[in-house]
């Protein structure tokens, strides 16, 4: 079947006809300086906020110096929220305490963190995660629900806990290297939508003849 129109806000059409106001595309509602997200990457919310910037990068502010970006297919599920580099304090001192911000002559210009979260493409995030300040995701991992994850998730590796360990890898490394290879979510929307099948059957074969 074709793929949803990447314009569109609300991507999901209940069987009544109606739009499900709780999944969106994240680059269609996110007006942020800071915040980017590709192609068809959504986030889901039983209550859906009118800012989602706000909601899953609470500490992202339009003055921040890092950037969060994630990138195209990712799924985003209800509670994730990630923790930017904007939410630390200073660890090099005698105290913690963030004198600076309170001073409007400082504030802007004090940031003792400046790391960017960088999320890759077709990354599942589950129920209630957190994504701390410097986190890379490679692509295709798993984020189990409740997950605490730092430093960096090889490309296609499940992780839980906290902190968030490897727990198993998606495929065998000969898989992972072809799927890193093929970079189908890069593809044009009419030659994954003909990959679909391939794609929910693991059919690596028949996605690399689609590449040919």
């Amino acid at each position: 079947m074709p793929l949803p129109e990447a314009s569109r806000r609300y991507p999901i059409t209940l069987p009544d006809g109606t739009e499900h106001a709780g999944t969106v595309f994240l680059n269609r509602v996110i007006e942020h300086p800071r915040f980017r997200a590709g192609d068809y990457s959504y986030a889901s919310d039983f209550d859906p906020p009118a800012d989602w910037a706000n909601r899953l990068a609470p500490y992202l502010f339009p003055n921040s110096r890092e950037t969060l970006t994630l990138g195209r297919f990712c799924q985003i599920a209800h509670g994730v929220r990630f923790i930017t580099a904007s939410a630390n304090h200073a660890m090099d001192g005698i105290t913690c305490f963030p004198f600076p911000v309170f001073d409007p002559a400082q504030m802007t210009s004090y940031q003792p963190d400046c790391r960017d979260t960088v999320v890759g493409h077709d990354v599942w995030i589950g129920y209630g995660a957190m994504i701390l300040p410097g986190a890379r995701i490679g692509d295709g991992a798993l984020i189990g629900a409740g997950a605490v994850v730092r430093g960096t998730v090889p490309p296609y590796a499940v992780v839980t806990g906290n902190p968030a360990r490897v727990i198993r890898y998606r495929f065998d490394p000969d898989t992972i290297a072809a799927l890193l290879d093929l970079r189908w979510w890069d593809w044009t929307p009419d030659l994954i939508s003909r990959a679909e099948p391939a794609l929910l059957t693991g059919d690596l074969a028949a996605l690399t003849a689609l590449a040919l």
